[in-house]
């Protein structure tokens, strides 16, 4: 699975800390902190119709994980959200977008791995793309992964942070079998995710994923976790091996990036019938529906693009920033 370049996208408004800019003029230092040691945090937002699905549980992940990870400035939300939809209004987005949303320690005033050189408060990147879902809605291809997702105790899963190396290097590996992309498990052998999404099973109409040890918390995994016990579809959250997985009736994944996709083959085993079947179906169906009434609107369509405007300075907390 290889995405495909959108024509639309040639000439987007980039936001890197209130300064909207050409996607050809964007700069971030050299001395920021994503650039020295991948020292951020990010999140991946969907626009629907003017509105983005599950903006607060995602800012809640943002804050979180900048907390955890001790950064002394931190924009107040709704500073981010004024953001947001400052970049969509210069792209006159409305539908179809992905966002891409940055928090970096900041620039430091010389080069070093010590927080005490970020001395300018926080970066924040606003990145909005004309982007449907990624994946094919016929079925995916999944190889195992070599390396393994670090345990808690080694670095925690739930800090949603910039140094993805892991995930790169299983998709390296998932490339060259061929595949879309990778199954990764945990050091004691468990599924854990795939390079970039969220895994499940469907074992006898029961719906398996695998618990939040090894693997971040996930916003769509939520979502459909509540939509099964909404809709009466019993689920369980346990470790997983890959034998489960094999003999499984169905196989799907989860992100923002891609929503819901089926799973048909995973190391050379077909997936049931090798189909998308009828609980991932059922589950697409129902978080389409869910995406169509839930949402913070953030963009009008009234948007016409109104090209860049002057850096904005961002108001954030200090020390000990707001509760999550």
């Amino acid at each position: 699975m290889l995405q495909k370049f959108d024509p639309r996208n040639r000439d987007l408004i980039v936001n890197v800390n209130g300064k909207l800019t050409h996607r050809d003029a964007a700069s971030v230092s050299p001395f920021d902190s994503v650039v020295q040691g991948g020292d951020a945090v990010w999140e991946g937002l969907r626009l629907y119709q003017g509105r983005i699905f599950r903006l607060e549980q995602h800012l809640d992940r943002l804050v979180s994980s900048a907390k955890a990870l001790a950064f002394a400035h931190i924009p107040m939300r709704e500073a981010i959200v004024t953001e947001i939809r400052r970049t969509l209004e210069a792209n006159g987005m409305f539908d179809g977008v992905h966002i891409r949303l940055t928090l970096t320690r900041g620039v430091k005033v010389t080069s070093g791995m010590d927080p005490r050189l970020n001395q300018s408060g926080s970066t924040l990147i606003v990145l909005a793309e004309h982007k449907p879902p990624v994946y094919s809605t016929e079925g995916l291809t999944l190889v195992t992964s070599s390396v393994r997702r670090f345990p808690p105790d080694c670095l925690d899963p739930r800090i949603h942070h910039n140094n993805l190396l892991q995930s790169i290097l299983a998709k390296i590996e998932a490339n060259v079998a061929g595949a879309d992309d990778a199954v990764m498990l945990d050091t004691r052998g468990f599924i854990a995710e795939t390079n970039a999404t969220h895994v499940f099973i469907v074992d006898r109409g029961r719906v398996l994923t695998p618990r939040v040890v090894a693997c971040p918390e996930g916003v769509t995994r939520a979502a459909v976790l509540e939509l099964c016990l909404a809709n009466g579809i019993p689920f369980e959250e346990r470790d997983l091996s890959l034998t489960e997985a094999y003999r499984a009736d169905e196989m799907f994944c989860s992100g923002t990036m891609g929503e819901l996709a089926a799973v048909t083959r995973l190391d050379g085993r077909v997936i049931g019938d090798g189909q998308p079947g009828p609980m991932t179906r059922r589950l697409s169906l129902h978080f389409k529906e869910m995406t169509g009434r839930e949402g913070t609107v953030v963009a009008p369509q009234a948007y016409t693009g109104a090209g860049p405007s002057p850096h904005v300075a961002l108001p954030c907390h200090r020390g000990h920033q707001e509760q999550v």
